[in-house]
């Protein structure tokens, strides 16, 4: 790659917009459910997957269960996509009055 463009890849990086939104962790064996939020749903993934295959999840339940019955059986949803707020504040506000929608409506234990 040339210097020019690696430069411009690695500043569109940069300027792009996080995706804020609700996520779902899901056991396919199991069925049990974990939400969350994320200010980059982009990202959140890779940081829980990591977390799990470490064997360092602060979620025990999570991590007791993705032990029990292997990685295979879990998958990642975006439950919510949300408009990116100005304010952080009113970003945040909005998240968690969101997952807790979603977390009463999918009955999910929150991560």
């Amino acid at each position: 790659m040339r210097t020019i463009d690696k430069k411009a890849a690695i500043a569109a990086y940069k300027e792009r917009k996080p995706v804020i939104g609700i996520y779902l962790v899901r056991c396919l064996t199991s069925g049990d459910a974990w939400i969350g939020q994320s200010p980059n749903l982009d990202t959140i993934q890779n940081r829980i997957w990591f977390a799990l295959r470490l064997g360092s999840s602060p979620h025990s339940s999570l991590q007791r269960a993705w032990r029990e019955h292997g990685a295979e059986n879990f998958v990642f949803e975006v439950v919510e996509q949300l408009e990116d707020e100005e304010s952080s504040y009113f970003r945040d506000d909005l998240l968690k009055k969101r997952l807790k929608h979603w977390q009463s409506k999918l009955q999910a234990t929150p991560l």
